[in-house]
């Protein structure tokens, strides 16, 4: 794919992946993003969070145009999933699908895999774009003002999750995936506070029954407006591991306030950096990793366009 040595791979096709490659090509750097068509983003039926965009807009149509206008600047976009990365004095070497490619920096913004409930592909797809099952609270939370809804989860994440959609409605519940909760008494009198009923699991397979989405508990079948998920992710960071960047406990990548990695070259941005899982959150770590790669470049190497001065 690409022999030459360039500027920065950046690897994720999410909005962290896509801001950055807009900004290093706009700085005249040469960059290639390596998406391999699995970002969450692409999923979210319409988010209503991004400013700029007062009816929303649809994940893939916000990813598509924001390929684009990269693309516009000479960036090159391949669809490719990015296999293995080594380091060899300066230069990165980055192994994809497509063919490999040799970098003088590394973006890391390969995001997080949701952990998801039991059902169906089929009927996840259309549980998501119909707004039954959702994944961000910050995101949609507003969407289930005054419904009755469902917090697939258990301990301190689940309970998190439903106090924190206890701000928009006063039917959450809490349901555990397996049996019995993981709660200490303490938790369970917060969630009581809270006006949170608490269900034990296990719980049975999501399914779809008319505008509802359902499943099977301890004390019988319920049916909820919306489900949230709350079963924890799998932090895509592995690539970064295998330079021995500095990783949190759950896998997430430790960086500066510049983006950089604990390895020389290497940045991170987005959901593969402890954060807010927000597109608006993302796109600006982007920004700042895509500006401290140019920045660190022009230290080892003048960046100058054009006939330098005598």
């Amino acid at each position: 794919m690409m022999q030459a040595l360039i500027d920065c791979a950046v690897i994720g096709g999410g909005p962290a992946g896509l801001t950055a490659a807009l900004y290093l090509a706009r700085f005249h750097l040469s960059v290639v993003l390596v998406d391999a068509r699995d970002s969450r983003a692409a999923l979210i039926p319409r988010t209503r969070n991004v400013p700029g965009f007062p009816g929303g807009i649809r994940g893939p149509t916000l990813l598509r145009r924001m390929a684009r206008q990269a693309e516009d600047y000479d960036a090159r976009i391949v669809a490719a999933e990015a296999t293995a990365l080594t380091r060899r004095r300066d230069v990165f070497h980055l192994t994809t699908s497509a063919g490999p490619i040799a970098a003088r920096s590394v973006l890391i913004a390969t995001g997080v895999h949701n952990h998801r409930p039991d059902i169906s592909e089929r009927d996840h797809a259309a549980a998501l774009r119909r707004g039954l099952l959702r994944y961000c609270p910050i995101c949609d939370g507003y969407e289930v003002t005054d419904s009755d809804v469902g917090v697939i989860g258990t301990g301190a994440h689940g309970m998190r999750e439903a106090l924190f959609l206890r701000g928009f409605t006063a039917e959450v519940t809490l349901i555990a995936p397996d049996a019995p909760h993981v709660l200490s008494r303490e938790d369970r009198a917060v969630l009581d506070r809270a006006g949170v009923t608490v269900l034990d699991g296990p719980c049975g397979p999501l399914a779809l029954e008319g505008d509802r989405i359902a499943l099977d508990t301890a004390v019988g079948r319920r049916a909820f407006a919306s489900i949230y998920p709350a079963l924890g992710s799998t932090i895509r960071s592995d690539l970064a591991r295998g330079l021995g960047a500095d990783m949190s406990e759950d896998g997430c990548l430790v960086v500066d306030a510049h983006q950089r990695t604990s390895v020389a070259g290497l940045y991170a941005a987005g959901d593969v950096v402890k954060g807010l899982d927000q597109i608006s959150h993302a796109m600006g770590e982007g920004g700042v990793a895509a500006t401290t790669i140019r920045n660190d470049l022009a230290e080892r190497q003048p960046l100058w366009r054009g006939a330098q001065r005598p």
